[in-house]
């Protein structure tokens, strides 16, 4: 038979200090009830994100022009601190540059895609091109606007001013290949009709708003429309 505890086995030991006697409720196991209570998370710096910081700096730039805005400017127009700003860049020539690429990498790339299209013209491929570039200028219109205003003022806006000849490049040699095709006439030079279709192209910059009651594709399909069939109907 087993042994029978004793009352004073079982009784408190009064020895035991009350320090002990705390370390040992603190180690006590979990309740379900705090196991199950939601955690609180760690508060994020205020402010806005990175892409929402770029898209209102780019903003800010067009509207006030980028020379004349300082970082102090940006704060104050976004209602943030400089720190908040500094999280995400470390200078406005940074932010500048991140404004402008994602404009260069867009037009580049639906330009790249359109000359590089298979089995159509290259006065298809011409008009494909022109048509895609209305697109991305209207969906990046502050940043292809911020794009078409830079002067070469500083190494950064070199860089810009040769990314755009660059896409104005891949664009004659569409035009070139469509009039040695037949496709466009030939009296008048690849240069001047590159200029002249991207002159139209570039001035939506100066017009165009979201509020405006016309959708980018239509505008887009309008520019093509004019610029190789004319307004004749």
């Amino acid at each position: 038979m087993p042994e029978s505890s004793s009352p004073a086995s079982t009784a408190p030991d009064p020895t035991t200090s009350s320090a002990e006697s705390t370390t040992a409720a603190s180690k006590s196991p979990t309740t379900p009830a705090e196991a199950a209570a939601p955690k609180r998370s760690r508060r994020g710096r205020p402010g806005y994100d990175r892409e929402t910081l770029i898209n209102k700096a780019t903003e800010v730039f067009v509207s006030r022009g980028y020379d004349g805005t300082s970082m102090d400017t940006v704060a104050r127009e976004l209602g943030i601190t400089k720190s908040a700003i500094y999280h995400h860049v470390k200078s406005k020539e940074e932010l500048l540059h991140l404004a402008i690429s994602r404009g260069i990498r867009a037009l580049d790339s639906a330009v790249e895609t359109e000359s590089l299209r298979e089995n159509v013209t290259a006065l298809e491929r011409l008009q494909l091109a022109v048509r895609a570039s209305v697109v991305i200028l209207i969906e990046y219109h502050h940043s292809v606007t911020l794009l078409l205003r830079v002067r070469g003022n500083s190494p950064l806006e070199r860089e810009a001013l040769e990314a755009r000849r660059n896409i104005d490049a891949k664009v004659r040699a569409l035009v070139e290949a469509a009039i040695a095709e037949g496709g466009l006439r030939s009296d008048f030079t690849p240069g001047l009709i590159t200029r002249l279709l991207f002159g139209m192209v570039n001035s939506i910059t100066e017009w165009y708003r979201p509020s405006y009651p016309v959708d980018p594709d239509t505008i887009a399909e309008a520019v093509t429309t004019m610029a190789f069939q004319g307004l004749e109907a």
